[in-house]
């Protein structure tokens, strides 16, 4: 029976619980792990912990509900702080530090970072580089992730190597999702239905409904993908 009656709680303090984390982390910023520093992966995990808590501690909820959103708003006080502040920003998040450079390995560096050579010489052969030659420089990121600056001699060539001229990239829009006309995005375009519908027709496709995705340019060039729902089967990663 007195299950019966706690299931209803549970239900209504976990709700609460998703509730307040996802407001934290509407607040906090939708940052992947990756990006993260280690006090903020840190934190993180704890809000998380107190956030379990709150779901299943039926007597004193309000406990680690009050411990949560101390820990956001902590955590929303420091980001804000180190946006505006140089020198804080470089206690809390620490800064980048030159683990390679111009053929010289920096032990030391090395050493304040917690890598070993062999796993920093594995990193680097994941990044593509099997010999420390091939390197300008290597940087581990205040995030845990390290940056790799190549000779000029091995990197890719660009056009400005070539001397060449080439149109500036612009980013796409999406026009038709699903078998839907975005019509804002149409109009924003500077184009109409009757264009869209022209596109569609020079691609072999008839109806509006037939289409999963369509995107445009701003140089007019259009691309459309048909509504496939069959699955396909493809043995090439297997």
């Amino acid at each position: 029976m007195e299950f019966v009656h706690s299931v209803p709680r549970i239900v209504l303090t976990s709700l609460l619980s998703i509730a307040v984390l996802f407001g934290l982390c509407k607040l906090i910023g939708q940052r992947q792990i990756s990006q993260m520093s280690m006090f903020d992966y840190i934190n993180s995990i704890t809000i998380g912990s107190i956030a379990a808590e709150l779901a299943t501690d039926l007597e004193k909820w309000w406990e680690p509900l009050t411990a949560t959103i101390v820990y956001g708003l902590a955590a929303i006080a420091i980001d804000f702080i180190t946006c505006k502040s140089l020198k804080l920003r470089k206690f809390f998040n620490g800064k980048p530090i030159v683990l390679y450079q111009q053929g010289k390995l920096y032990k030391g560096n090395l050493k304040k970072a917690k890598l070993d050579i062999n796993e920093f010489l594995t990193q680097c052969r994941v990044a593509g580089y099997f010999d420390l030659s091939q390197l300008e420089a290597a940087v581990l990121e205040t995030n845990g992730q390290l940056s790799f600056m190549p000779l000029a001699t091995d990197r890719p060539v660009t056009p400005k190597d070539l001397s060449l001229s080439i149109e500036p990239e612009s980013l796409t829009t999406s026009l038709i999702i699903d078998g839907n006309i975005l019509w804002e995005n149409l109009k924003q375009s500077g184009y109409n239905e009757q264009w869209l519908r022209q596109q569609l027709h020079l691609q072999g496709i008839g109806q509006v409904s037939d289409v999963f995705f369509a995107t445009c340019d701003k140089q007019g060039n259009f691309s459309a993908y048909r509504m496939l729902e069959k699955p396909v089967q493809h043995e090439l990663f297997e």
